[in-house]
């Protein structure tokens, strides 16, 4: 019974040595589970209670999918410029100092090769938490260099998107990255060398109306959301009530949009098992 009733009266801790909770043990999804944060990185970042897919960068995604998070990373120091002069509440050079701070990031998009199962694979990462994912001239650049990369050593490429879409502050220089980067994938395409798209939550505007779906597979994770316009431009613009779901993965799967669905804790055996088929190679375990 001394862990329901103090046995000593009169205990008392100084200030100095009472401790408060560290914050980030726990994590709180979206239904409302509560789930242990080193339980919820333990698990690929799935609440195990519900299966929720929480956010992540390209630091989680690298470790995933790398053999013993080894990888080489392309043009690491590249920063996005300001042309345009662009200013909104704050300047855009002060708003991407200010990402740049709060991130530890260049920019929305990580680039790197490393192996995968043994065989190398080149992987192009968004990242949300910088400005939105939001896809200006850098992620356009980057994108590009990755894929030529891709190209001249044959090398499968993957892209993993998160974003909200084009950047305004660089208006139609960030609207030329679609086709920048949509030529290099037909580049990849005419070489027979294998490129995956992985859509996760969000993938919209101007990503997914280029790489996000020009994938030889499109896939995605589960609960994505997945779109061009957000379901309340489209539903002004229409006029019409949207299905129910509208816009998730599972809805885009259904629709034929998507080519299957895959779970975080699969996702390195999928892809690679993918790979070995498209290409005609022997199953890896």
């Amino acid at each position: 019974m001394a862990w329901f009733k103090r046995t000593q009266k009169g205990i008392q801790t100084p200030t100095e040595q009472k401790k408060d909770v560290p914050k980030g043990l726990w994590y709180k999804s979206p239904t409302g589970k509560i789930v242990d944060a080193e339980q919820l990185e333990s698990n690929f970042y799935v609440s195990p209670e519900d299966g929720y897919h929480v956010r992540i960068g390209s630091n989680e995604y690298f470790k995933i999918l790398f053999d013993d998070n080894k990888f080489k990373e392309f043009d690491k120091g590249m920063t996005a410029k300001d042309p345009l002069n662009f200013e909104d509440t704050k300047k855009y050079t002060d708003r991407l100092k200010a990402a740049q701070e709060k991130t530890g990031l260049k920019d929305a998009v990580r680039t790197a090769v490393g192996k995968s199962k043994g065989k190398d694979l080149v992987i192009a990462c968004m990242d949300f938490k910088f400005v939105g994912g939001s896809m200006g001239s850098v992620v356009g650049e980057k994108i590009a260099r990755a894929a030529d990369y891709a190209l001249k050593n044959k090398i499968p490429f993957m892209i993993i998107s998160k974003s909200g879409g084009a950047r305004m502050q660089e208006a139609a220089l960030s609207l030329m990255q679609l086709a920048k980067t949509s030529v290099k994938l037909a580049q990849l395409a005419n070489a027979k060398i294998p490129y995956i798209s992985l859509c996760t939550d969000p993938t919209t505007g101007g990503t997914t109306a280029s790489f996000a779906m020009l994938g030889d597979i499109n896939i995605s994770e589960p609960g994505a959301l997945i779109g061009f316009a957000g379901p309340r431009v489209v539903k002004d613009t229409t006029g019409k009530d949207l299905p129910k779901d509208f816009q998730t993965a599972e809805f885009l799967k259904e629709k034929g949009f998507l080519d299957f669905i895959v779970k975080r804790s699969e996702l390195k055996n999928k892809v690679n098992l993918y790979l070995d088929l498209i290409q005609n190679q022997p199953v890896r375990a």
